[in-house]
């Protein structure tokens, strides 16, 4: 389903990540929302399913870091952690409250997550107060079966004409890889030594 339009609204993309730590493709994934968006909110989120997280107060350094390099020339892109919360319908509300119910708001999530929604916490509720934003990812790929879910739902969606390049968080955290992320946030990595294999060189 094509993604609803409301005249004269600002048209704000919620952009959430667990991601330990943000890469390379989390900022140029910020850079095409920048362009494609009014304003696009961020903030660095924790994920029940995944255990030893960095602390929150470290990613959500780590994004500040990587949003200030951004190569855009909107500087419309910003960190607000107020929005976080572990219920995404909670952070729905608490952008509304923030901009407003007439705005047009945006929920963007990669293509792993899609299958995930029928059992988030008032999912159904959620998908009729914004839109989606499905920004595909190397090796998840959005099945006929899953959009026919969003459809059921009441969902008006948009699959992304965006490809994340294929890097990975777990391939910093687990070998240093130095190309997966940006330089100042490597930098923040290695002042604060966040990962193990940083402690053994």
């Amino acid at each position: 389903m094509t993604t609803d339009q409301t005249p004269n609204a600002t048209r704000i993309a919620l952009f959430g990540t667990s991601a330990d730590p943000p890469t390379q493709g989390h900022k140029m994934i910020l850079e095409w929302l920048s362009q494609q968006y009014d304003q696009v909110a961020v903030w660095a989120a924790d994920n029940p399913l995944k255990s030893d997280q960095t602390p929150l107060q470290h990613r959500i350094k780590m994004l500040e870091l990587m949003i200030a390099s951004l190569d855009t020339s909107k500087n419309n892109v910003q960190l607000y952690h107020e929005l976080s919360h572990p219920k995404s319908i909670k952070t729905i509300e608490k952008a509304e409250a923030m901009w407003g119910k007439d705005q047009q708001f945006t929920f963007v999530i990669g293509s792993d997550l899609v299958k995930q929604i029928p059992c988030w916490y008032a999912s159904k509720e959620l998908l009729q107060r914004v839109n989606l934003l499905v920004i595909p990812r190397p090796g998840y790929s959005v099945s006929k079966s899953q959009l026919k879910t969003l459809d059921e739902m009441g969902a008006c969606y948009q699959v992304a004409n965006f490809h994340a390049p294929p890097v990975s968080s777990t391939a910093y955290r687990e070998k240093g890889n130095a190309d997966v992320v940006d330089a100042s946030v490597k930098d923040y990595i290695q002042h604060k030594q966040l990962y193990s294999w940083e402690t053994n060189t």
